[in-house]
C-alpha cells in the first residue's frame, strides 16, 4: 500500500491503483473543471501519487486541459538577445557570474537579426516570440534596444505575440515596454520564498513578485512560473504554485532543472519522467484555465513521455532554449500531430472566453453603412 494522505478529513491511499478508490482525484478534477482550485492537501496528494495511478492522474488533468483548451498546442519561441555576461548568482543559471559554463557569450543582437529569428519561428507555427536578455534588469539604453527589436519583429510578423524577459523592472519600465508594443512580460518566481535564499543571494524573492505585479499593472500579460528539480520538497513546490496563483498569471512556464556544468547545481538529477508529469498535473489543477507551458528541460526529463505532457499542458517552446539545444522543430510538430493535437493558429485566442477582456462590438449597420439600423 502507498503513503497515506488525509484529504478533507478522510484517509485515502495515495498509492492505490486503478482498482482502488480514486474519489480524491475525481474531486480535484471536477473542482478544476468548475474553476475551483485544489486545497493544499489535494495538491500535495497529486505530487505524492505513485506510479500505478500515474495514468489516472494524467487522464484527470487531461480532462481539465481539454475543457478549456480543447486539442490546441500553443508554440512559443525564445530569442536570446544577450547571452551570458550576467552579474547575478542564480544557482541554476548557465549565464550566472563565476566560473565559465561554456555557453555562448555575446552582447545585444542587432534588432533585425532577432526579428529574422522570430520570422523563422513564425513560419514553423510559433504564435509567441519571447525576447530574453541576461542581467539583473534593464537600463534605459537596454529598453531602447528592446523597443527597436519589438518594432523590427512587428514589421516582419505583426501577428506574433511579443513577450519580453529582461529581469527585474524599475519604476515606469513596464509601461515603457507596453508602449513599445510588448504584449506580455515573463519573470519567473522559480521556487518557494522560503527556499529562495538558497538558490540566489544577489536579489530577493520579493523583487520578483513586485516585477510580475508591475507588468500586470502596466497592461502586460503576466507570465511567471517555476523551476523544479533544485532539491525542493513537494511542500515547497506547492508553496510556489499557490504564491503564483495569488499573482494571477496568464501563462505559467514549468521548467525542469538543466544541471549545467560549472553551476552550483551541476550533476543534480532528482527528477523522473513520472515525477515531471505529476508536477505538470498539479499545476494544471491549480491553474485550470491558464496557459501551462512545458518549458526548459522537457527533452531531458520527460524523454519518451513528452507526448503525455501535451495532454496536461497546452503550450511548449519550439526549437532551442536560451543556452541549450532543443529538439528540431519538425520533430516537435510531428509529436504534436501524432498525439492528436493541432498547433494553435495566430487568429485563435489562447485563453478561454471567460478570461478574455470584454471588447465592444463595432457598429457596422445604420448611418454610414448600407445595412438598416438595429432598431
Amino acid at each position: 500500500m502507498g503513503r497515506l494522505t488525509t484529504l478533507a478529513g478522510v484517509r485515502e491511499d495515495a498509492g492505490m491503483g486503478a482498482h482502488g478508490d480514486l474519489s480524491w482525484l475525481e474531486a480535484i478534477t471536477e473542482q478544476a473543471r468548475g474553476l475551483g482550485r485544489p486545497s493544499r492537501e489535494q495538491a500535495l496528494a497529486v505530487l505524492a501519487a505513485e506510479e500505478d495511478v500515474l495514468l489516472d492522474v494524467v487522464a484527470a488533468a487531461a480532462r481539465v486541459r481539454r475543457a478549456f483548451f480543447a486539442n490546441r498546442v500553443k508554440l512559443n519561441y525564445l530569442v536570446n538577445m544577450k547571452s551570458g555576461l550576467c552579474g547575478e548568482d542564480c544557482s541554476y543559471c548557465s549565464q550566472r557570474r563565476g566560473p565559465s559554463t561554456g555557453v555562448l557569450r555575446y552582447s545585444w543582437l542587432d534588432p533585425e537579426a532577432a526579428a529574422k529569428e522570430a520570422e523563422m519561428a513564425a513560419e514553423r507555427g510559433a504564435k509567441r516570440v519571447c525576447l530574453v536578455a541576461s542581467g539583473r534588469g534593464p537600463t534605459e539604453r537596454d529598453l531602447d534596444r528592446v523597443s527597436s527589436t519589438i518594432a523590427a519583429v512587428r514589421a516582419r510578423r505583426p501577428e506574433l505575440e511579443v513577450c519580453v524577459c529582461v529581469g527585474i523592472l524599475g519604476p515606469g519600465q513596464a509601461e515603457s515596454l507596453r508602449c513599445a508594443g510588448a504584449d506580455a512580460y515573463n519573470h519567473n518566481l522559480n521556487t518557494a520564498e522560503s527556499r529562495y535564499g538558497q538558490i540566489c543571494t544577489t536579489h530577493g524573492f520579493s523583487e520578483r513578485v513586485s516585477t510580475v505585479r508591475s507588468a500586470a499593472d502596466a497592461g502586460l500579460s503576466p507570465c511567471s512560473g517555476v523551476i523544479v528539480g533544485m532539491g525542493e520538497t513537494d511542500e515547497e513546490i506547492v508553496d510556489v504554485a499557490f504564491r503564483l496563483r495569488e499573482l494571477e498569471p496568464e501563462s505559467v512556464p514549468v521548467n525542469f532543472l538543466m544541471p549545467f556544468p560549472g553551476t552550483p547545481l551541476a550533476g543534480r538529477n532528482d527528477l523522473t519522467p513520472a515525477k515531471c508529469l505529476l508536477v505538470l498535473a498539479m499545476f494544471r489543477f491549480v491553474f485550470p484555465d491558464v496557459e501551462v507551458r512545458i518549458a526548459g528541460g522537457r527533452e531531458m526529463h520527460l524523454r519518451s513521455l513528452q507526448p503525455l505532457g501535451l495532454h496536461i499542458a497546452n503550450s511548449i517552446f519550439l526549437g532551442d532554449y536560451l543556452t541549450s539545444e532543443g529538439a528540431p522543430a519538425q520533430d516537435d510538430l510531428q509529436m504534436i500531430a501524432d498525439a492528436g493535437f493541432v498547433v494553435e493558429g495566430p487568429g485563435e485566442s489562447t485563453l478561454p472566453p471567460h478570461r478574455r477582456p470584454a471588447v465592444p462590438a463595432l457598429r457596422r449597420r445604420g448611418p454610414g453603412s448600407e445595412l438598416p439600423s438595429n432598431a
